[in-house]
């Protein structure tokens, strides 16, 4: 397994499930809420297709009783019959019978109609269902902090839109409409049953508890392995997207032998949990059917002796009083059967259900997952040139605070007093103080993981500081509407992200309304233009696989294009030119200067040769701020600025 590959450890599934299980399942109720909520009318429709077709279907059965008590035996012992088999006489009058028959086929249509209507009903709202909660999932994901994606990995992110939502389709077209189905035939046959015949009913009743016991006992034994096979899949999929996008750096180490041998052993832990689980699971369905099966040999034995005897004693006859006849006994038999399937299949649904509410509970952990704050009131408008607000943008910006007053936007970004840690008992920043007055580039310096990048992050609020305070024109950045904050700060990250689309398209992507034509003079801008016309459709070359076709370098310039294009009033550049070689970044250090000049800019840089015209340069070590000064200045202190820009260590 990979360095600093962190699965998650959360719960997964859980088998052998029973009603106080279910009734503990908080985030399942939420589901049939929400379903209820949005689909009242579709919902309560399916509900009654369902009940209508198991009735009809329940019907067909207690026609058996019926069918031989009043019209086939009546037949045999006829006149008429007996005439027939003597070779005398005409045959029975079978009209009485073709009219039931006729009343029965019409309810039976009945049934399949419903059952139809039912059926495409539920996929309208199974799938209405996974298109909500796959959009509030999109639109919640969007809305999180980045904190949240730097303790989840990716892969595990996905699993959730792909396994987890896939669970709760699987329980919403198919466990939902089988437990209500079961439910109605259960109660229908429990009713009739006991109309037809009280002893039987009584058998029939021990039968299905001794199922229903079977059941939870043998899906118990397996909760542990269902709770691991949710958690282990989460696992193989991290694994799978982190060595996707790493392939490069296992095939430049040579390590696909230990990647594969990481994936075989969680790929294994995978195929176990579920082997196991399933091993116990899948043997419950051909037991409760034995037991079934035996019980209806059993109830025939009885219930034969019963009508063949002709024993009549009030205890041995149904609830409307009638005696245990041989039409009775084949109805009950048959009813039996859609008794103890139903009891089979409600404790698998239920089972089901309580197994599926691990994806449910991941589903609502991201759902639920708390949103990145943002109260701030005070908005970025753009301003004409007499001060005054207007719609289309002008290259002049204020801020808009509550009470409509406008502030001309000047680039002043200050921080005072600042200390931030990332996780609550390892400090990142101490004591962090600095100004940048508008139009002046600041430059950070220093060695890896100092601090650089972090003290940019609070500027954008990506991160809360725990102490100190950020200001922007004087206004609290905390004070700030996020998108106006990070409106007016253009930022080129170090780690380049490209998507799939033309090459004009990306570099829109940091002014949605910009023109053709803004979008290459962006590039022209900062020397990307040359290397875009050799592409094979030049702007409109598609770009794929992050940009896969392209060279490092390459793909930074259209970073820094897509940061042109937006014309910010204030630059946060990251390592920009850190992948370009040194000719090329000459070049675009010339329309970066072009870019920066009348901005307050913050570079981090390595390559301390592009910061030497930066106005202030910060030193950072170890999250502080150990020296600041211009190039020179710094120079003649000999200190840590020295060493990283000479290479030679001072010695005391």
């Amino acid at each position: 397994m990979p360095p600093g590959f962190q699965p998650r450890r959360d719960g997964g599934p859980r088998a052998g499930a029973t009603l106080k299980d279910l009734k503990n399942s908080k985030n399942v109720f939420r589901l049939f809420k929400l379903i209820f909520k949005e689909y009242k009318v579709n919902f309560i429709v399916v509900l009654v297709c369902i009940a209508v077709s198991s009735i009809t279907s329940l019907a067909s059965s207690l026609f058996t009783r019926t069918l031989i008590d009043d019209y086939i035996n009546p037949m045999l012992s006829s006149p008429a019959v007996s005439s027939l088999f003597s070779g005398v006489g005409i045959g029975p009058d079978y009209h009485p019978l073709a009219i039931a028959l006729v009343k029965l086929a019409a309810i039976i249509l009945v049934g399949i109609v419903a059952g139809y209507v039912s059926s495409l009903m539920m996929i309208k709202v199974g799938q209405g269902t996974m298109l909500k909660i796959r959009s509030d999932l999109f639109t919640h994901m969007e809305d999180l902090p980045l904190s949240y994606f730097d303790s989840h990995s990716h892969g595990d992110i996905m699993s959730v839109y792909t396994n987890d939502v896939d669970t709760l389709r699987q329980v919403i077209g198919n466990t939902l409409p089988s437990l209500f189905r079961s439910l109605v035939t259960l109660i229908a046959t429990f009713v009739s049953m006991i109309v037809l015949s009280l002893p039987l009913t009584l058998i029939s009743i021990i039968m299905a508890f001794l199922m229903y016991k079977v059941t939870t006992s043998l899906g118990k034994l397996s909760k542990k392995y269902f709770t691991e096979r949710q958690k282990n899949l989460g696992i193989v999929n991290g694994y799978i997207e982190e060595m996707v996008s790493g392939q490069k750096v296992v095939k430049v180490y040579c390590h696909e032998k230990e990647v594969l041998e990481g994936f075989e052993k969680i790929n294994e832990d995978l195929r176990s949990s579920v082997y196991n689980a399933n091993k116990i699971g899948n043997v419950i369905m051909p037991i409760n059917n034995n037991l079934g099966n035996f019980a209806y040999v059993f109830l025939a034995i009885v219930g034969a002796v019963i009508a063949l005897n002709g024993w009549t004693s009030w205890y041995l006859r149904g609830l409307d009083g009638s005696l245990l006849t041989i039409g009775t006994l084949v109805s009950f038999l048959t009813l039996q059967k859609n008794f103890t399937r139903p009891v089979s299949q409600i404790s698998n649904e239920i089972n089901s259900i309580v197994m599926a509410s691990a994806g449910t509970d991941r589903v609502y952990a991201l759902l639920d997952a708390p949103l990145e704050v943002d109260e701030g009131k005070v908005l970025l408008v753009n301003v004409s040139k007499d001060g005054s607000e207007v719609a289309a943008r002008t290259g002049s910006w204020a801020w808009k605070s509550p009470s409509g007053e406008l502030t001309p936007l000047k680039g002043e970004v200050s921080l005072k007093d600042v200390d931030f840690s990332y996780v609550s008992d390892k400090q990142v920043l101490f004591d962090i103080t600095l100004t940048a007055y508008p139009g002046q580039k600041i430059a950070f310096v220093g060695g890896t993981g100092a601090g650089k990048t972090t003290i940019t992050n609070l500027i954008n609020r990506f991160y809360a500081i725990q102490d100190g305070t950020i200001t922007y024109d004087g206004f609290n950045v905390s004070e700030i509407d996020k998108d106006s904050l990070r409106r007016s700060l253009g930022t080129v990250l170090q780690e380049t992200k490209l998507f799939s689309g033309t090459v004009l398209e990306n570099i829109r992507y940091g002014r949605l309304d910009a023109t053709d034509e803004e979008c290459r003079e962006a590039a022209r801008l900062v020397y990307a233009d040359s290397f875009i016309r050799r592409l094979p459709q030049g702007y409109d070359t598609l770009l794929s696989a992050d940009g896969g076709n392209l060279s490092q370098g390459e793909r930074q310039l259209l970073s820094i294009a897509r940061a042109a294009v937006a014309n910010p009033p204030v630059l946060i550049l990251d390592e920009a030119t850190s992948s370009i070689d040194t000719r090329t970044e000459k070049l675009i250090q010339k329309g970066m200067d072009s870019l920066m000049k009348g901005r307050t800019t913050f570079v981090i840089a390595h390559r301390l040769s592009t910061v030497q015209n930066a106005d202030y340069i910060m030193v950072l070590d170890h999250g502080r701020i150990i020296e600041r000064g211009k190039h020179a200045e710094l120079l003649d202190l000999r200190g840590k600025y020295y060493e990283l820009y000479t290479g030679n260590q001072i010695t005391a």
